[in-house]
């Protein structure tokens, strides 16, 4: 997959969000506006790129399940951690607080389980550990439901969505189908679905690794650049240090709609993925797992959790269960 940052104009605003990463409670504010975007034929995800409005809190519901206090990382809190920036779904207002579809999402969980919602920004290629070792009591960052991953937590799905690759405005490599990438390189953050699909690991078996189907076909490997964050990897293809930007397909919408005149989705069409919500297996977080399963069910069934999406553009991406 690939992503795509700012930078020229935009470069400022993008070191603000990475060098304000920290800690806080989900909040709101009034994101800039932009167009949707339709993705090749065939995509079923038509994410558009920045929320059309301020984000609007979903109405207060009545408590649906408690968890008890040994069960959290902090008592009275529900810890969440997440990968900033990764816009839409999660990144930082103008003051520095987390927001987001995602935080968002989390925070309605939070309060419907009587909780306050804290976020920690947490690196996605150590963010599993992270929940493993007790820093936060769940994971929500656009996080692909893949069986090694459910070897190692149980998730509950609550968004489809696809890959995209970002390019140079005019597309200037040419990249129209995936073996355009082959002998070029490609920015994409570590850790990710993105970075397994080009190597070959992780879920995907090692002939379905996009560098695979290049050295198959004869052609030269792609040079995959990783980046612990998926900024960086957005910066490096500004920078012109690659040709290609590999990330979610939400966040290349938002960053080729946010700046239109330097970047443009490359029209390739890959297969969309359910994300999910991470919790810990431990036979101890089980009355944890079902209550946050319990609230965002909730959430579906009376339309909050629908608001929360259509707020930031990814109502297409909505699925009405929290079963697998």
């Amino acid at each position: 997959m690939t992503q795509s940052r700012i930078r020229i104009a935009s470069v400022l605003a993008i070191a603000a969000l990475v060098a304000s990463a920290c800690s806080s409670t989900g909040a709101t504010a009034t994101p800039s506006t932009a167009p949707a975007v339709t993705v090749a034929a065939g995509q079923s995800v038509v994410p558009t790129a920045v929320p059309t409005a301020a984000p609007t809190a979903a109405p207060t519901q009545k408590v649906v399940g408690t968890v008890p206090a040994d069960q959290l990382v902090v008592a009275s809190k529900l810890t969440v951690c997440s990968d900033l920036p990764y816009p839409p779904q999660e990144y930082f207002d103008k003051n520095g607080d987390p927001i987001g579809a995602d935080i968002d999402i989390a925070g309605e969980v939070a309060k419907r389980l009587g909780l306050k919602e804290a976020v920690e920004n947490t690196v996605f290629d150590t963010i599993i550990a992270a929940l493993q070792g007790n820093k936060c009591d769940l994971i929500i960052s656009a996080m692909d439901i893949r069986p090694d991953r459910l070897a190692q937590v149980a998730m509950i799905p609550y968004l489809k969505s696809g890959q995209g690759f970002v390019v140079a405005k005019g597309n200037p490599d040419g990249v129209k189908a995936t073996t355009d990438l082959c002998g070029k390189s490609v920015g994409v953050e570590s850790g990710t679905s993105e970075f397994d699909h080009l190597n070959g690991t992780g879920s995907y078996k090692p002939a379905d690794g996009l560098n695979t189907q290049c050295t198959t076909a004869g052609k030269g490997k792609i040079d995959i650049q990783p980046f612990a964050k998926d900024s960086d990897a957005l910066l490096a293809l500004q920078s012109g240090k690659v040709s290609t930007y590999f990330t979610d397909l939400p966040v290349a919408a938002y960053y080729v709609k946010k700046q239109p005149d330097q970047f443009e989705l490359a029209p390739l069409n890959l297969n969309p993925v359910t994300q999910g919500i991470a919790l810990s297996k431990d036979a101890s977080k089980t009355q944890l797992v079902a209550a946050v399963k319990a609230a965002l069910q909730s959430m579906m069934d009376d339309g909050s959790y629908l608001q929360i999406l259509t707020t930031y553009n990814l109502q297409s991406g909505a699925v009405t269960s929290t079963n697998p």
